[in-house]
């Protein structure tokens, strides 16, 4: 008979950004540990989380493990038999461990040798007893980003239990009953407050709302459905996607109270509130309070970044899109006492808004070129100088690609300009504030003291990209004038970073990148991928070209390779994450000596419309058999005689006059980064003579000549589709 599992783990406050994975992970994980146990899950395992709990429900579970054979593995045969063929105490030993008679044994082959072993028939358990080793191992599998010594351990002999917050309660029901189950209190905690956490059928509503009886009372369950419902009768909103739901239809209302409209959309820090709210608060509700107009004349970006950012609260537009002197805040509570929420929230908000006027007013004071010298003061990393250091680096730099790399000369200057003024709004007072508004800050500022678009503009975006997506900020309406400074500036601060992080042995490993380089090579991979549309350039660089002159100013040029190998890799992930068929974009990278980032877009995107074709599928797999036999050849034997007279079939013959035929097309779109698709197209062509060739030809004649020859003929082969990529990689996997 299947029974519901109800389970939930009640904590002390998970922060917001950890519950939507948590929410995943724990169904997950749960299903995963009942499949290992014998207990399949016939529908989805439903789950959430509030700041408070995580939550699962198995609605439909079977009351009995499965029965299964299971095969031990015991002592190897010479451990087991003496030397006259009597079982050893090993032997017996392992028989006794059993239950078994030693002449139920049975002899088994492994990788290792002979071993004894033997097969019994396991009953399964009830699933209630099955239940708490699943459990165990549940919270055991759980990841956080960081974890708590809470002095707690369970059964299982493996010590200490570590998780994101302390457990207070747990509500561990299957069918509608209690399945037995401790967290223990270890026996040398060194907190009083610390005890057994035993499980029960009760849950625990708000923390300090309630309708009758007490704020955060027990409250006790039999079911999914009763805990959902009695969940909602005590403030706690379960389903995230409800508490979100809630969260917009009070946003909107209040906004509309006050003649105006949430800030939601088109606004990236706005957007991400909005993601992250629901997952502050049980009981959301919205309440809306004002501001002075007086602060409506700092610029917007420092508004909204004070609300949203620093507040939480979501700011009011106008209908026309102006900002109003009013703001949304998200609460984890009734508004029956919405004056004395919102004054408090207006007291903070405006404190905050002093702040940043008396900042404005300040630092306009003394212009970004007057900040310069306070550079030197800041740490760009202690082995590497200051900010000041790094600024005469990026501005020789993107001086550099305005005119070598984008061709635009007098574009240089600006470019130079944009660079040097880049870091001086580190040293502002708003900035040192706010740091988020760190280059933004610096454009205003620019901007202000009555710099060209084409310099503000670099400087308010020369952190970005972040993002690898082809839509993602910026945008090339918003950086108008400044399209090719920008572009200049960016990747001469990011392919700084790079290199000189680099020279000192600062790489990423594994999930540490302390220092943002997978985003910094993410960034430079994005320009010179989206050079055309963003910046209006059609630029070609190599990779290594760019690491060259970006090591230039580095102590040591040694790790430029090992940079050039980083951007490749990085390339490949950019790639992928734009939708690329990662076999695709292992052949157009792989073994590269020199990696064109617009041409490896390009020749991807034209082998993407080709590769799932049966008859390139068909070459792929025999470039693999060309790639095998090339080994056998170092390279062209110096003063080899002509190829063509040293062949003799005709199947060989055709090959060599079908590659003479195909090159010229596939060494101009390699040469010129363009006109891929004919290139494919011809490479195409290849199949059925190449077929052709390998049915009627023995490479490895036993004519010396005759087989340098023909492996001369493969070499060239695959010499001339490299140039497109080693098409191997795309051959469909068995």
């Amino acid at each position: 008979m299947d029974r519901e599992l109800l389970l939930e783990l009640g904590v002390e406050e998970l922060p917001a950004s950890w519950l939507p994975p948590l929410t995943t992970e724990l169904a997950a994980r749960l299903h995963a540990r009942l499949t290992e146990a014998g207990l399949p899950t016939k529908v989805a395992i439903e789950s959430h989380a509030t700041p408070r709990r995580l939550a699962a429900c198995v609605p439909e579970l079977v009351d009995r493990q499965e029965d299964r054979d299971e095969t031990v593995t015991g002592p190897p045969v010479s451990a087991a038999f003496d030397a006259e063929g009597h079982p050893t105490p090993a032997g017996l030993g392992f028989a006794r461990k059993l239950g078994a008679d030693f002449d139920a044994l049975v002899q088994v082959d492994t990788p290792r040798g002979k071993y004894l072993s033997y097969t019994r028939h396991l009953r399964g358990r009830a699933t209630v007893d099955a239940l708490p080793d699943v459990l165990t191992k549940v919270l055991r599998d759980l990841t956080f980003p960081k974890h708590m010594h809470w002095d707690a351990q369970l059964e299982d002999g493996k010590g200490e239990l570590v998780f994101g917050r302390p457990i207070r309660w747990l509500l561990f029901l299957y069918g509608g009953r209690v399945v037995p189950f401790t967290i223990a209190r270890q026996a040398n905690a060194s907190s009083p407050r610390v005890q057994d956490v035993t499980s029960g059928a009760v849950t625990y509503g708000h923390r300090f709302l309630a309708t009758s009886g007490r704020a955060g009372r027990a409250i006790k369950v039999r079911s999914f459905d009763e805990y959902r419902k009695k969940l909602a009768e005590n403030f706690v909103v379960l389903s995230r996607i409800e508490r979100k739901d809630r969260i917009l239809r009070e946003l909107e209302a209040q906004a509309r109270k006050i003649g105006g409209r949430a800030m939601l959309q088109q606004h990236a820090q706005a957007e991400a509130l909005l993601e992250e709210v629901p997952d502050l608060v049980e009981f959301p509700a919205v309440v809306a309070g004002a501001f002075s107009a007086e602060f409506l004349t700092l610029p917007e970006e420092v508004l909204t970044t004070t609300l949203i950012h620093h507040q939480h609260f979501f700011p009011v537009q106008s209908p026309a899109g102006a900002l109003m002197p009013a703001f949304l805040a998200v609460t984890n509570t009734q508004t029956n006492n919405e004056r004395a929420i919102a004054t408090n929230a207006e007291r903070v908000v405006t404190a905050r808004l002093r702040d940043a006027r008396f900042f404005w007013d300040a630092d306009r004071q003394a212009g970004l070129e007057a900040r310069l010298p306070r550079l030197e003061t800041l740490s760009f990393h202690q082995k590497l100088g200051s900010y000041a250091d790094k600024t005469a680096r990026i501005e020789r730099l993107a001086a550099w690609i305005a005119t070598e790399i984008f061709e635009r000369p007098g574009e240089a200057a600006a470019a130079a300009r944009a660079a040097r003024l880049a870091k001086a709004d580190l040293a502002t007072d708003m900035v040192r504030e706010l740091t988020e508004l760190q280059g933004t800050m610096g454009g205003i500022y620019a901007r202000e003291a009555g710099e060209p678009e084409a310099v503000w503009k670099a400087i308010a975006f020369h952190y970005l990209p972040i993002a690898v997506e082809a839509d993602a900020a910026p945008r090339p309406d918003a950086l108008g004038a400044a399209r090719v400074t920008w572009a200049a500036v960016s990747l001469a601060d990011k392919l700084d970073t790079l290199a000189q992080l680099f020279s000192i042995g600062e790489r990423p490993t594994g999930s540490r990148d302390p220092y943002g380089l997978r985003r910094a090579a993410h960034g430079v991979l994005r320009i010179l991928i989206d050079a055309e549309p963003l910046a209006g350039v059609a630029v070609r660089p190599a990779i290594g070209t760019l690491v060259a002159r970006a090591f230039a100013d580095a102590s040591s040029a040694e790790a430029a390779p090992e940079l050039e190998a980083f951007l490749v890799e990085r390339l490949q992930y950019v790639l992928e994450a734009r939708g690329a068929d990662r076999r695709n974009a292992r052949s157009v990278l792989a073994g590269r000596t020199e990696v064109r980032v617009a041409d490896a877009a390009a020749n991807l995107a034209a082998l993407a419309a080709l590769a799932k074709s049966p008859s390139f599928q068909q070459l792929a797999t025999a470039f693999k058999r060309v790639r095998n036999i090339a080994r056998e050849l170092a390279d062209e034997p110096a003063g080899a005689p002509d190829l063509r007279a040293a062949l003799t079939e005709p199947a060989e013959i055709a090959l060599f006059d079908e590659i003479e035929r195909r090159q010229p097309v596939i060494d101009r779109a390699v040469a010129e980064g363009r006109g891929f698709d004919a290139a494919y197209e011809s490479a195409a062509g290849f199949e059925p003579v190449v077929a052709r060739f390998f049915d009627e030809v023995f490479v490895m004649s036993d004519d010396l000549a005759l087989r340098e020859a023909r492996l001369r003929l493969m070499k060239r082969l695959e010499r001339v589709i490299l140039q497109l990529g080693d098409i191997s990689e795309i051959v469909a996997s068995e």
